[in-house]
């Protein structure tokens, strides 16, 4: 189960994005970027969030904590901007909190990961149809010299539509915009490597469940990680 918390503080929002997530510090004196239960992309993009990053911490890739944080619209009474206190008032209850990274730096492109490294992430990302880790939007941070993995959200789209399981075994052609397709190498090697360890009813089980149905979502990547995947081979002959 994911660790759940309380928010003490709204600290401050971070306009970055559209579902506008704020730094709030928690009853465990932590600082953790709140990602609103009721934003726009809805419960549905928490779910995603929760699903990808949980499944990247199986397969040994930095992704930074993730917490649920009981949040009392009270917390917002000290926020000047109308916006963000409908929101805070919106999410009441349970949200999802990433651990905040102080002091990181967005992911500059001329000093990449290793090359394995890249590929295992360009790899999952195809599992998970992200189509939010471009040279425009990487979703990646440096922080004490390392890379971190952040905002999945926009992860798992078929589940904002229609039959999700009817799409799970499809290709994914938006893996040719990956951030860090060029820095990877071999796609196939990663697949040997990895996709053994990936558990998706594990990352699935910890969806609440006024959230979504997250043994769908379970169920969708595993067949995503049935032969032949599909993806995973437009990935290689993309990446060549």
């Amino acid at each position: 189960m994911l660790r759940t918390v309380t928010a003490t503080r709204y600290v401050t929002p971070l306009r970055e994005g559209g579902s506008l997530p704020g730094i709030v510090e928690a009853d465990d004196d932590g600082l953790y970027v709140l990602k609103f239960r009721g934003a726009g992309q809805g419960p549905k993009a928490l779910a995603a969030e929760i699903v990808a990053g949980e499944l990247a911490r199986d397969l040994g890739l930095p992704v930074p904590e993730l917490v649920l944080i009981e949040l009392d619209p009270a917390l917002g009474a000290a926020e000047p901007d109308p916006e963000i206190q409908e929101l805070i008032a919106a999410s009441a209850g349970i949200n999802l909190g990433v651990d905040f990274l102080p002091g990181s730096l967005p992911y500059n492109p001329t000093e990449p990961p290793a090359a394995d490294l890249a590929a295992d992430v360009v790899w999952l990302d195809a599992l998970i149809t992200n189509v939010d880790r471009t040279p425009r939007n990487p979703n990646l941070l440096r922080w004490h010299r390392n890379l971190w993995l952040i905002d999945h959200g926009a992860s798992l789209y078929a589940f904002h539509g229609p039959d999700p399981l009817t799409r799970s075994r499809g290709a994914f052609p938006a893996i040719r915009d990956h951030v860090l397709l060029p820095a990877a190498s071999s796609i196939a090697a990663a697949d040997e490597r990895l996709v053994g360890k990936a558990d998706p009813t594990r990352a699935a089980s910890l969806v609440p469940a006024d959230w979504a149905n997250g043994e769908q979502y379970g169920e969708f990547l595993r067949a995503r990680l049935e032969s032949p995947r599909v993806w995973a081979e437009e990935a290689e002959r993309v990446r060549a």
